[in-house]
């Protein structure tokens, strides 16, 4: 049976749809490695949404193209699928000829017929997945994620999702619930929720409270120990999610993308929460959820962004001390409200405003991670450090996976395999983004 390699890129929404491939292939038969030289189908999913991610693209295709030429497998191919494709499909297949197979966001279900060369009719709308779809998990065996909806409504200034994936779609709740309950069943201890926007979830289907509702239904998935919400949007929040979130199992952690705090530049962005509002939340929040962490996202070197605005951003960051942060350079998107505001901002200057954020931010996330010193927390173990096996890597309620610190836990020359357990961890030693701990017996 021939084998295939998968290049998964972005986000984790594009993860999920990678697995859902890899569920479709795996009961096909094929057989799976991780090195494109043995592989005699390579299938790239991309990811379109800013210039970065697509040049991610193009390095991914031009080394496997690179191998197809030297490979010595006669017949490899190249399928290429994804944001990327759907996004700008003509000139990829300008700038990439000797790509086999071009495939969109419409159609991941009929990726079988695609490698086996089948004809199929495709797809209308961003394909969603349900709890009947195959799905070969990639995350290590303690958490994964489940996606919960499609596409976006909101229709933000400088943002080409909608205009990639189309408007919001819902899951229904029993398909959510029946997913998680399979996953919980093989051992997964943490799901993460996942959607351009959890908060929105429902609403298109007609749900009151949909995200919050949904919740109560996951919370009574007994051998379910940690419920994490990525990817809400601000305006959004409401007292009913406060209220559930404060259940032990759902993670006091919310990732909410402010993207700006001057009020110029968001009505620009087309989003309504200035800095002074956003404040008036986050205080709101922490009362509510006093142990709550926060991640958000900024967006530096947007059009209209000079001197002023960029220190009212410094300003908001300094007092909302958020416990995480990433700051992206504003790249012009092609078909989004903001592409006719030009790039007056000079690469040079997004890069210095970008590196100003962090350095706020380090010491900031210093500060915080400091706080954490001689507690015993819990601590999900998730695997073994590849350069010491004498070291366990883990997260914590306030860490998510991929995007935040990590828990580095001594083994203290234990010979169990601790493994997707939860542990109790002493933090003896805090830094920026990383603590350092030792299991408590």
């Amino acid at each position: 049976m021939k084998k295939i390699a998968l290049i998964s890129l972005g986000c984790a929404k594009n993860l999920v749809d990678s697995e859902v491939m890899l569920g479709y292939l795996r009961n096909a038969g094929y057989k799976f490695v991780s090195n494109i030289k043995e592989a005699d189908i390579i299938i790239i999913n991309t990811c379109g949404f800013i210039k970065p991610a697509r040049q991610e693209a193009h390095e991914a295709l031009t080394e496997a193209i690179a191998s197809k030429n030297t490979s010595k497998l006669p017949s490899q191919k190249i399928i290429v699928v994804g944001c990327y494709v759907q996004r700008d499909q003509k000139s990829l297949k300008h700038k990439f000829p000797e790509v086999d197979t071009w495939l969109g966001v419409n159609d991941f279900d009929k990726i079988v017929d695609a490698v086996e060369g089948i004809p199929f009719k495709h797809a209308t709308q961003c394909f969603l997945y349900d709890h009947d779809s195959p799905r070969c998990l990639s995350t290590p065996p303690a958490w994964t994620y489940i996606k919960i909806s499609e596409g976006c409504s909101h229709h933000c200034g400088f943002c080409a999702i909608p205009l990639i994936k189309g408007p919001y779609r819902s899951r229904n709740i029993s398909s959510i619930v029946k997913e998680a309950e399979d996953l919980v069943s093989k051992g997964i201890k943490e799901i993460n929720i996942i959607s351009q926007d959890s908060t929105y979830y429902g609403r298109d289907i007609g749900l009151k409270d949909g995200l919050p509702n949904l919740l109560k239904k996951l919370l009574k998935i007994q051998s379910l120990k940690w419920i994490r919400i990525l990817y809400g949007y601000p305006e959004e929040i409401t007292d009913s999610l406060l209220e559930v979130m404060q259940e032990e199992k759902i993670c006091p952690y919310l990732d909410l993308p402010f993207q700006h705090s001057a009020p110029q530049i968001l009505k620009l962005m087309k989003r309504s929460m200035d800095g002074h509002r956003a404040l008036k939340l986050i205080n709101k929040i922490r009362k509510k959820i006093p142990e709550i962490v926060l991640r958000t996202s900024l967006l530096v070197g947007f059009p209209g962004e000079g001197p002023k605005e960029f220190i009212n951003l410094k300003d908001f960051v300094k007092e909302a001390q958020f416990d995480h942060l990433g700051v992206f350079l504003y790249s012009r998107e092609k078909g989004t409200d903001s592409y006719s505001l030009g790039d007056p901002v000079k690469e040079s200057i997004k890069l210095k405003r970008q590196k100003e954020i962090m350095q706020i931010q380090a010491e900031i996330s210093l500060n915080k991670n400091k706080k954490y010193l001689h507690q015993t927390m819990d601590v999900l173990i998730d695997g073994v450090l590849a350069k010491n096996p004498s070291v366990y890597t883990g997260r914590t309620q306030f860490q998510a996976p991929e995007v935040d610190g990590i828990v580095f836990v001594n083994r203290n020359n234990s010979k169990n395999n601790l493994i997707n357990t939860i542990q109790k961890v002493e933090i003896t030693t805090p830094d920026v983004y990383d603590l350092y701990g030792k299991i408590v017996k």
